[in-house]
């Protein structure tokens, strides 16, 4: 089995994202909704049919695609007009994945616009709209790398367990794979963990005299919207997994 798809590679990446993913939703929370930023034609001007968060999301996406950073098996652009690489491009000595169609960003994008953002952020508007959608962009790549990550980790359980797996995918018994992915414990113990990580990374913004966010809201997140979203990318990815 490829390295990228050993448990404890695995692990590592999802522990690293937990602190990027901590991080940006402090740093998010230190503003207020601001929600001119995810209204298209709310900026006028330059920005088209864009909301600012889109513009700035979509022109650094631009930047990305020259440096060919959505070459990479582990990263999925928001937008499908991208240029072609300026690099040459890189031959990895394999990609663990099987080819697939799975891209839960548009849906990512409008959750995050709709219903992550308020539910973090106190009511009210500064201004400070270049800030929050700078913040916004970092923080949606970081959601995107978690949530799509669920392909690596949905490719290493169909590898142990082929035979189970194939049966259910040969039916698409969604249902079915989705109990098969799931794993109580361990999801317990990650709300837990970020909710204490988020915890100790607040005591100190606040006795520094910083905002900072509800560690509660930081489990909430991983509940309602990461985790569902990461099985969603698990699930869609094991379905097409005999594609082809």
């Amino acid at each position: 089995m490829s390295n990228e798809l050993q448990l404890d590679h695995l692990r590592g990446v999802l522990i690293r994202l937990e602190e990027t993913l901590i991080f940006g939703l402090i740093e998010r929370a230190q503003f207020p909704h601001n929600p001119p930023v995810y209204v298209r034609g709310a900026m006028e001007g330059a920005l088209a049919d864009e909301s600012l968060l889109e513009f700035v999301l979509h022109e650094a996406e631009r930047a990305h695609a020259k440096v060919r950073r959505y070459t990479s098996p582990d990263e999925h652009p928001f937008f499908d007009d991208l240029p072609e690489p300026i690099l040459p491009v890189m031959v990895y000595a394999e990609n663990p994945l099987h080819t697939h169609r799975v891209n839960l960003n548009q849906r990512l994008l409008a959750l995050y616009s709709r219903e992550l953002v308020p539910f973090i952020c106190r009511e009210g508007d500064d201004a400070n709209y270049g800030s929050c959608a700078v913040i916004d962009v970092q923080l949606l790549q970081g959601l995107s790398k978690r949530i799509h990550y669920g392909m690596f980790i949905a490719e290493s359980k169909y590898r142990a367990e082929r035979e189970r797996y194939d049966a259910m995918i040969r039916v698409r018994d969604a249902s079915g794979l989705e109990a098969a992915i799931t794993a109580c414990e361990v999801e317990a113990l990650l709300f837990e963990r970020v909710q204490r990580k988020a915890a100790a990374y607040s005591r100190e913004l606040v006795a520094a005299g910083e905002r900072s966010i509800d560690p509660d809201k930081v489990q909430a997140i991983y509940q309602r919207w990461i985790l569902p979203l990461c099985k969603e990318v698990e699930v869609a990815y094991l379905l097409q997994r005999l594609d082809g």
